[in-house]
């Protein structure tokens, strides 16, 4: 049952964030994805990896949507009424970019 909760709590998380972001946030010629979210087992952090670009602006991003942490965590709450409401905490998820570089070598 735990497991299922932790689920759909990631999904809904991604779902309401994304939509936030794409609401409240802009980036300059910068596209920006929520590629996945991580809910600890305790339910008390969440991991959201995005992924942007281009890639050398993944850092400013990051640092931004951080520093907006706490707004969006607010917003959040009241949107999803889940108690208690995981901390999310943003991290640059290089998947596409480590694939891309893999992909390039391999062509070469």
């Amino acid at each position: 049952m735990k497991l299922h909760r932790k689920q759909r709590m990631e999904q809904l998380i991604r779902d309401e964030l994304s939509a936030m972001i794409l609401r409240e946030l802009e980036f300059d010629n910068t596209l920006l994805t929520i590629t996945e979210v991580e809910v600890s087992s305790d339910l008390i952090h969440a991991r959201v990896k995005v992924s942007v670009i281009p890639g050398d602006q993944a850092d400013h991003v990051v640092e931004v949507l951080n520093r907006r942490q706490p707004h969006l965590q607010y917003e959040l709450l009241h949107k999803l009424n889940i108690i208690p409401l995981p901390a999310v905490h943003f991290i640059v998820d290089h998947g596409f970019e480590n694939a891309a570089a893999v992909e390039k070598n391999l062509m070469q």
